[in-house]
């Protein structure tokens, strides 16, 4: 037979869970409160200036440009000839048969 197994946080869990729910006190935001919120005036602060750094700018060395090989002369192939298909005799559009 299997056992069930609750593990130990979860009663005092629930209790405080159905506490809060039973206590009636819902926290409200009031919206004119949050518009008449003012943040307080901060002083400016003053950011030293910083000293600019000039590098040197970098030389790259120039890199010659390789050769690139020719291409292989290809050999050459013979002229295949088309075939030539018969001609289709067309559907005549007179019906043969007399009814």
């Amino acid at each position: 037979m299997a056992s069930h197994f609750t593990p130990a946080f979860v009663l005092p869990l629930l209790i405080i869970t159905l506490a809060a729910m039973s206590n009636g006190v819902i926290i409200h935001a009031n919206a004119r409160s949050l518009l008449e919120f003012t943040l307080p005036e901060l002083p400016k602060l003053e950011i030293p200036e910083l000293p600019t750094v000039e590098l040197p700018k970098p030389e790259l060395p120039e890199l010659p440009i390789p050769e690139l090989p020719s291409f292989p002369n290809l050999p050459s192939f013979p002229q295949i000839s088309k075939p030539k298909l018969q001609d289709i005799p067309k559907p005549s559009t007179h019906s043969t048969i007399n009814p």
